[in-house]
């Protein structure tokens, strides 16, 4: 399974990027993840890349053909190549706050789409517009990468001891959240 983040610098792109590739590694999964970085400063449009496989991978390239592309930036949609590589069977997941069908028509795509407002969701259960975690959720929905359980665990095991109990909690709960409403 080949994925592709599309994201902003300090918007947690490389984070869940880590998250995903840890919790697989966790299941027993082989992994590779990593972010593409230029001259990105905050708010500069970023990706990052994951792949995960029951075998060893053994490809140390940047992703081509993504099954999976994740766009935790809605004001992306129409200003980078998000579609670029698509194959026939590929998904897009995006935070977007309008439907599949809406995200499809502003991309000009057949492909498969989700979409969540996890910008709303973050905000709500968080208390600002971090939307990664909230994508991790609505990600784990869709595609059977890694298991919800695994990756509750996951968070929590990433960010005890760096965020109070509170706010692991609070994104444990924006999580929850995206894993439902994603649509």
């Amino acid at each position: 399974m080949e994925l592709c983040w599309h994201g902003r610098g300090g918007q947690g792109v490389v984070t869940a990027n880590e998250i995903l590739a840890e919790t697989a590694i966790r299941e027993g999964k082989y992994v590779k993840a990593f972010p593409e970085f230029g001259p990105e400063r905050m708010g500069a449009p970023i990706r990052a890349f994951t792949r995960i496989s029951a075998d060893p991978i053994k490809v140390h390239s940047q992703v081509y053909e993504p099954d999976v592309v994740i766009v935790l930036d809605p004001t992306l949609v129409g200003k980078v190549k998000i579609t670029a590589g698509l194959k026939k069977e590929s998904v897009i997941l995006a935070n977007y706050p309008g439907s599949p069908d809406e995200l499809r028509d502003a991309l000009q795509t057949d492909a498969k789409c989700y979409t969540v407002d996890a910008t709303r969701i973050s905000t709500e259960e968080i208390g600002r517009p971090m939307a990664n975690t909230s994508m991790l959720g609505a990600l784990a929905k869709i595609s059977p990468i890694v298991s919800f359980a695994s990756l509750e665990d996951q968070m929590t095991t990433k960010f005890t001891g760096k965020l109070p109990d509170k706010a692991i909690v609070k994104n444990l709960s924006a999580l929850k959240r995206a894993y439902t409403e994603v649509r």
